[in-house]
């Protein structure tokens, strides 16, 4: 077969996927887990999983594959490991915030169920809810497992359900205090019982911008860390940390958290720790580098853009260290928070990981196979391999010349569909 358009051809295939498996050849194929790309390699799939890869590849009874896109980049669909799907993120106006979450749980659930149309056009085929209290995720999530080993129509989610935190501590509008409940070992449990896939811990405040620092201690020692870390084990779960200042991340890692979320202020020893302990790391430079982008609607004057910009650049010096040591390292956005979108925020945060130093490759990995083999979802996912869903985003623009090109158009294959996204993505409703 002659190469043909990617759009139309892709459409094609993917609807034959459907009956039987296709046969795809690229120019270049990104599997998630090598070092550098591979060229002209072929790509047998159907609507549900890979079946093979490698040059040579081939369905028995064809001659020639069924496309041939000898421009095109092949690479797995994103995983966004850290965002608040009950929240619009777009908006940067606190009242209209306050507002929104004013809303009875089904405006919110349903909110949330209109954006993955838009969140799958990103080429985003995973997202680890960061908890809310609401119960949308854990809904989001158990209406997604109905799905499991299937075709589906939606990225996967699963969720932590409301985080845990202490009573008038940071995290109320998200999380259930810890002191609803006899210990951590209950308080687990319960969440457990009502569905949660992962146990989330509020384990520090957040950044005080005025002050360009944490000004508050831990809400939660290492010693009830790793009380909680043991539960959420004895249970098959995995615990992951909501831990920003020096104090809170070395809290989290004696505690022996599975990942430490955003992490701001940690120092390289911690981080050779992380390295050591295999514990990953979900930076998420957006919503700190939002706060300098969009300084005059937020009412910062320079003294506090000066302790923004000091900030983002020692979490750069930060995340280049980690990339060099080893650590693992874990693409998550914040999605939902202050001025950062769902699905977009995602493409921004890889940007802002690769302008912090950390090569291309290194960059898609951190959101594809490492973030995919930490974070063990029950469908296989961030890899382009034999046994891995068929979640395939085909591009014509090279992302190791630069993760933005992540952002123009592509096409994406999910399950038996080929949806296809122009780079012209407005954040309405994300």
């Amino acid at each position: 077969m002659q190469s043909m358009k990617p759009s139309n051809d892709l459409a094609r295939l993917a609807e034959l996927s459907k009956s039987r498996p296709v046969w795809l050849r690229v120019g270049r194929l990104i599997d998630g887990v090598a070092d550098a790309p591979s060229h002209d390699v072929d790509i047998v799939f159907d609507a549900v999983q890979i079946r093979s890869v490698g040059k040579g590849t081939r369905i028995e009874g064809h001659a020639s594959p069924d496309a041939i896109l000898p421009d095109c980049t092949a690479l797995p669909c994103l995983i966004e490991a850290h965002a608040h799907l009950f929240l619009d993120g777009a908006t940067v106006n606190f009242e209209e915030r306050e507002r929104y979450l004013k809303n009875p749980a089904s405006w919110l659930l349903v909110r949330a169920g209109s954006r993955w149309p838009k969140i799958l056009r990103c080429g985003i085929g995973a997202v680890r809810d960061a908890g809310d209290k609401h119960g949308v995720g854990l809904a989001l999530a158990a209406e997604r497992k109905k799905d499991l080993g299937k075709p589906a129509t939606t990225p996967w989610i699963d969720s932590p359900g409301a985080a845990i935190h202490h009573r008038g501590r940071y995290g109320s509008f998200m999380a259930e205090p810890i002191e609803d409940h006899a210990g951590p070992a209950e308080c687990v449990a319960a969440r457990v019982a009502a569905g949660a896939d992962r146990i989330k811990l509020l384990v520090s405040g957040i950044i005080n911008f005025k002050a360009g620092q944490v000004t508050v201690p831990p809400q939660m020692p290492p010693g009830e860390v790793a009380e909680l870390a043991r539960a959420a084990a004895s249970h098959g779960r995995q615990t992951f940390a909501h831990a920003s200042g020096t104090e809170g991340v070395e809290n989290s890692i004696e505690g022996g958290v599975t990942t430490i979320e955003h992490g701001f202020f940690v120092t390289a020893d911690q981080l050779a720790r992380m390295r050591d302990r295999q514990i990953g790391w979900v930076p998420t430079f957006a919503p700190v580098q939002l706060q300098i982008d969009r300084a005059p609607e937020l009412g910062w004057d320079q003294k506090v853009v000066g302790h923004l910009k000091r900030i983002i650049e020692s979490h750069q010096d930060m995340l280049r260290r980690a990339h060099e040591m080893g650590v693992k390292l874990i693409a998550g956005s914040d999605a939902g928070s202050c001025g950062v979108p769902h699905g977009t925020g995602l493409l921004r945060e890889l940007c802002q990981m690769e302008a912090a130093g950390v090569p291309p490759m290194a960059v898609l990995r951190a959101a594809t196979s490492v973030s995919g083999s930490t974070l063990r979802f029950p469908e296989p996912m961030g890899r382009i391999a034999p046994g891995f869903r068929a979640r395939i985003i085909i591009t014509r623009h090279d992302p190791l010349k630069t993760v933005a090109n992540l952002q123009k158009d592509k096409t994406i294959l999910f399950d038996g569909s080929a949806v296809q996204c122009d780079g012209d993505m407005d954040s309405d409703g994300l």
